[in-house]
């Protein structure tokens, strides 16, 4: 089993849940494919704060991946499936014939020792996990992931965990996909995807157990509002707990803005147009 429940033998282990995936290669990431992560804290460069709850953690080396898959009609063989902690999937090594390496997100069934590889078409009408083709030559119904939204620019959609996208169909030289929210939306049928769902979909049921296991991960402590004083946040003070709605106040951020039920994506976003279906079940605004 990938999670690993412990001997409750102290506090923190009684509810720890860790994800252990199987088929990890015990390695150290290619020195080639990995660069410094500067970490802000959360600070812009004038030093303000900008991004609340973050700070501390482990350090970390970012690894390169490679979201364009530009390299065409090149096999590759898996060489390694490797933890990465700047992302909730695994990554896997590839390496190919002219001794070229990349890392990949690994899709769930990829082992060491396949092939992969990145093509204009598939010539065999196999289409296998880890392949990347354009979208026009998917056949409907089939599950991706690292999907482009501009042709060129590289996988933006369906990158975490578990995630993957289903081809409803191609029309006007456009993709029909569903994403996981329930959201159904138009990409231009030239951006390439890859086949298969992103592994390591385990995670989402991983429990941390402890408040330290979050501070190593670079995740500071989270304070309600209403716990605060008028002073500091507007839901802050009153006389025991006053919860928004009911003509109460509402629940609102530090500056103001709703924090339920109101809308935050702008009419004028071009994409707008792209979306046929919401993730609540509604056409965008504006669509009938």
């Amino acid at each position: 089993m990938p999670l690993k429940i412990f001997h409750p033998i102290t506090p923190s282990l009684r509810f720890t849940e860790l994800n252990r995936p199987e088929g990890i290669t015990d390695k150290r990431p290619e020195r080639g494919l990995t660069e410094h992560k500067h970490k802000t804290g959360g600070r812009n460069c004038y030093g303000r704060l900008t991004s609340r709850r973050r700070g501390g953690g482990h350090k970390q080396l970012y690894r390169i991946i490679d979201f364009k898959r530009a390299k065409l009609a090149a096999r590759a063989q898996v060489q390694a499936i490797e933890y990465d902690p700047n992302r909730t999937a695994l990554i896997a090594l590839i390496a190919y014939g002219d001794g070229t390496k990349n890392y990949i997100l690994a899709p769930k069934g990829l082992k060491v020792g396949d092939t992969v590889i990145s093509a204009s078409k598939c010539e065999n009408n196999e289409y296998r996990p880890g392949d990347a083709y354009p979208l026009e030559t998917i056949p409907p119904a089939t599950r991706v992931h690292a999907v482009e939204l501009v042709p060129g620019r590289g996988a933006q959609l369906a990158r975490s965990a578990g995630a993957g996208l289903e081809l409803i169909t191609i029309e006007n030289g456009n993709a029909q996909l569903k994403l996981p929210s329930g959201e159904m939306r138009l990409v231009n049928a030239k951006c390439r995807a890859t086949i298969g769902e992103v592994g390591n979909a385990d995670h989402i049921n991983e429990s941390l157990g402890k408040a330290g296991r979050n501070r190593w991960l670079g995740r500071r402590p989270r304070v309600r509002g209403m716990a605060m004083n008028p002073v500091d946040h507007p839901n802050g003070g009153g006389q025991g707990k006053s919860k928004g709605g009911g003509g109460r106040q509402q629940v609102v951020s530090p500056w103001g803005q709703l924090a339920k039920g109101f809308p935050t994506r702008r009419r004028s976003r071009p994409s707008n147009s792209l979306i046929l279906i919401r993730h609540n079940g509604r056409p965008p605004r504006g669509k009938k």
